[in-house]
């Protein structure tokens, strides 16, 4: 885990590598070619995880001469690769997985390689014959990767945006359609734009190629992996849950290859319990995973006798941290200018929480069960099109009976499901208005300012539209929205920027790509069996999950008692946020409509809901990098 620039046609800054130092804190790295389209600059910091020694440093040159590297990320198959190479006849300086990767690309190509390759990525390859610079980003988008084309035609790739901001022609202006989806609806990363006007992202699963033998250097982007969801004979519920076993099985084994010490983010919910679990089963008797969690005092989200239950069954070493109200104030900036964009809740400073411990513990990596839920379809908004397909079925009493049991479960309001239900079962331009009414700062958004995004498409219906994904109509197709389109690129960005500020290596074995491909293959039944979601998982895990967490229907992850800071001891300056915010952009939001909101929030006279937060953190975004409307 790394972070790496690469730039062509600009002046060679290497103060552009120096701006992510805390994603590499174990070594720097700085190259320089020259080509017809200007000079090529690859820089890169190192976080050490695999091959420790000098040999791994970056970037790298292949022993010919011709091709050079800077990669961020880890291949976890890198063993079974580097055995096929010395079969062919390579021969290896260090035991990097970097070394792999670059002798693989050398040998095979990068059009062969990329389906071999097991792991997160993101990375740059110089091939100095064909005056080529090739950006590739990992099929699931876990690793990031930003491309800007600026002033004079030069064109830049980065691990963070603040990277690119200050280079000729790219200046910090506000993309307004994005805002306005983050505003509105709570969502990023669903596009390849950014909240910047000038920053681009490659989306996951896709390639750059920049040719710089030119006068000037010209980008091809493509994608190089299909999003699809692979076609089988259903398999019955044994044989599903003993094909996911496996698979994930699999996947915590080669997440668990590392030169340094590992941990695990602890939630106590069915994804992390399964990692843990697992891990600490894989483990030789003188090693213990390390667990790492936020904890509260407020009963309503405590998770703690989850998370103990699971400490006692697998013999993990347990680490808890407490986030305070007062730790939302001293750490926003902060945590705003690592993410580089504004972020939807305060859920993300727990998140922050767990791994600075985890760093100040002395583990470097760490595991997460990011992505089942998505995969999955975990979240409780997922049983909407699940009681569609029952309905459009056929099945009028059984949908009946989950809807009467999901109602005993907390936060699942009848009246909530119902329009749910409806907007799932409605033709798409009548289940507009259901899915629209849904943003709570609709009144604060009517101004001049965002009068062309009054009647745009839903975030999810752009992202789906953009990467050519089948419209949403039913579970399926929704799982595999939330995992390539919406929501799963959101959180995976929130959790790299998070981690890599603490120096620490989050991996996610879920999104290895064979389990990953499975789940998506799977039908409703085995996402949902009656009120039971993650019906796969549960039956798959039966003897590793204690039962009180096999047998939880509630959701929370990393969430903070946003309400009660809200009307208690981050009020002031949530309301200070408010001010702030209006006063830098005069005429962005209503801003009778938006003191309105707030105070109907601070006070309790409203529901509280985190778009107050993500008005707030719009100003503090604005102040860290001086954001222009």
């Amino acid at each position: 885990m790394c972070g790496i620039y690469g730039s062509v046609g600009f002046a060679p800054d290497p103060a552009r590598i120096d701006l992510v130092a805390h994603r590499g804190p174990d070594g720097r790295g700085w190259a320089e070619f020259d080509t017809p389209s200007g000079p090529v600059a690859l820089g890169h910091r190192r976080l050490a995880i695999v091959g420790l020694g000098a040999a791994g440093r970056q970037p790298m040159r292949s022993p010919c001469g011709r091709f050079h590297l800077t990669f961020n990320g880890e291949i976890y198959n890198h063993v079974e690769l580097r055995a096929e190479l010395v079969a062919q006849g390579e021969r290896f300086a260090g035991d990097s997985d970097t070394e792999v990767l670059l002798r693989a690309l050398a040998r095979w190509g990068v059009e062969e390689t990329l389906p071999r390759l097991r792991g997160m990525f993101a990375f740059l390859l110089w091939d100095r014959h064909r005056q080529r610079l090739v950006a590739v980003r990992d099929r699931f988008a876990i690793k990031p990767l930003y491309w800007a084309g600026g002033a004079g035609g030069g064109i830049a790739f980065a691990s963070e945006i603040k990277q690119l901001l200050g280079l000729p022609g790219i200046e910090p202006r506000m993309n307004l359609a994005r805002v306005h989806d983050f505003l509105a609806w709570g969502v990023a990363d669903h596009t390849a734009e950014t909240m910047f006007a000038a920053i681009h992202q490659l989306r996951g699963g896709e390639m750059a190629v920049v040719e710089a033998g030119g006068a000037w250097p010209r980008i091809a982007i493509r994608r190089w992996y299909a999003l699809r969801v692979a076609t089988s004979p259903p398999p019955t519920e044994a044989e599903a849950a003993s094909r996911f076993r496996a698979a994930l099985e699999e996947a915590v084994r080669l997440h668990l290859r590392a030169d340094v010490q590992l941990g695990s983010c602890l939630s106590g919910g069915l994804d992390s319990s399964s990692i843990v679990g697992l891990a600490a089963g894989m483990l030789d008797g003188t090693r213990r995973i390390a667990t790492f969690s936020a904890c509260f005092e407020e009963a309503r989200i405590d998770e703690r006798r989850f998370m103990r239950a699971v400490v006692a069954r697998s013999g993990a070493a347990p680490h808890e941290v407490f986030p305070r109200a007062d730790d939302l104030a001293e750490e926003a900036a902060a945590i705003t200018w690592h993410q580089d964009e504004p972020f939807g809740s305060t859920s993300i400073l727990a998140q922050w929480c767990v791994f600075r411990a985890a760093r100040q513990a002395g583990v470097k990596v760490m595991l997460d069960g990011q992505g089942a839920d998505e995969l999955l379809g975990g979240y409780a908004h997922g049983f909407a099109w699940h009681l569609a397909g029952l309905l459009r079925a056929g099945h009028v009493v059984e949908a009946l009976r989950i809807l009467r049991e999901r109602r005993r479960d907390p936060g699942l309001p009848l009246l909530g499901q119902g329009l749910r239900l409806a907007a799932a079962l409605l033709p798409p331009a009548l289940a507009a208005p259901l899915r629209r009414r849904r943003s709570l700062l609709r009144e604060c958004l009517r101004t001049d300012a965002f009068a062309a995004q009054r009647d745009a498409p839903t975030p999810q219906e752009l992202a789906v539209a953009q990467l050519g994904l089948p419209p949403v109509r039913g579970l399926g197709s929704w799982c595999l929205a939330m995992t390539h389109a919406s929501n799963l690129p959101m959180l995976l960005h929130w959790e790299d920027r998070s981690s890599m500020a603490h120096g620490v290596e989050a991996r996610v074995p879920f999104l290895d790509h064979p389990l990953a491909e499975f789940c998506l293959s799977l039908g409703d039944a085995h996402k949902f069996a009656g009120a039971e979601s993650k019906r796969v998982l549960r039956r798959a895990m039966e003897d590793v999950l204690p039962p009180e967490v096999r047998a939880r229907r509630d959701k929370l992850g990393f969430s903070t008692p946003e309400a009660e800071w809200m009307r208690g001891p981050a009020a002031g300056f949530l309301r200070a946020g408010v001010e702030d915010a209006l006063r830098l952009w005069p005429g962005l939001l209503d801003a009778a409509a938006t003191r309105r909101v707030a105070a109907g929030m601070l006070s309790g006279r409203r529901a509280a809901d985190p778009a107050l937060w993500r008005v707030v953190n719009l100003g503090i975004w604005g102040r860290c990098f001086g954001v222009l409307a």
